[in-house]
């Protein structure tokens, strides 16, 4: 698979400064990631590059997209802060051309996440949340040592879910029945003798 500088560009022209980072450190993790779980690093660094491509456009486009093109669950309407997922998979296979249907899914699902999620789904989702150009550095390494654990990569999705909750309590937001479904299958996955 070849990325060219033109998606580059575009990101850059379409995302504020820290997204763009954020875009790339995602891609770089996520690399890191699938080679340590045995994934395409090619893969795994397109589906983080082109995640949140779509990051940036007001809720009124995203929203407009949806409605047009997509078909979502109106329980992912709850919260707009991910209403991207589902637009920059569209994004990335309507206007960068991605065609493999687990980068799509892995673009799809990287905010939420869902139930039965492959493995190079969960690295995308990580990688999201602990690369190492925008998010908290004492987070990160937390995370890092638990992905080498026994049943690591469950327990590192787990304890991201634990996180997501706590703070949108905090903050007062409504909490995705989506959200504590997936949290309670990984708390069976990482309490019972499974692991993936």
């Amino acid at each position: 698979m070849n990325y060219t500088n033109d998606i580059l560009k575009w990101l850059k022209s379409n995302l504020t400064e820290e997204r763009y980072q954020h875009s790339l450190g995602t891609a770089e993790c996520a690399k890191e990631l699938a080679k340590k779980f045995n994934e395409d690093e090619n893969k795994a660094y397109a589906a983080g590059l082109l995640h949140d491509c779509a990051k940036c456009f007001d809720n009124e486009k995203l929203l407009d997209i949806i409605h047009k093109n997509l078909k979502v669950n109106p329980d992912e309407l709850m919260n707009y802060k991910t209403l991207h997922a589902p637009v920059s998979a569209y994004y990335a296979r309507n206007d960068f051309g991605i065609c493999d249907d687990e980068i799509l899914s892995a673009i799809r699902w990287h905010t939420l996440g869902k139930t039965e999620m492959t493995t190079f789904e969960k690295i995308i989702f990580l990688a999201d949340k602990i690369e190492a150009n925008t998010r908290d550095k004492d987070y990160r390494e937390k995370v890092l040592k638990i992905l080498d654990e026994a049943n690591g990569l469950n327990k590192a999705i787990l304890t991201c879910y634990k996180e997501t909750i706590k703070s949108l309590v905090k903050r007062n937001l409504k909490i995705c029945p989506i959200t504590i479904e997936i949290y309670n299958k990984f708390l069976d996955l990482t309490n019972s003798n499974e692991s993936k």
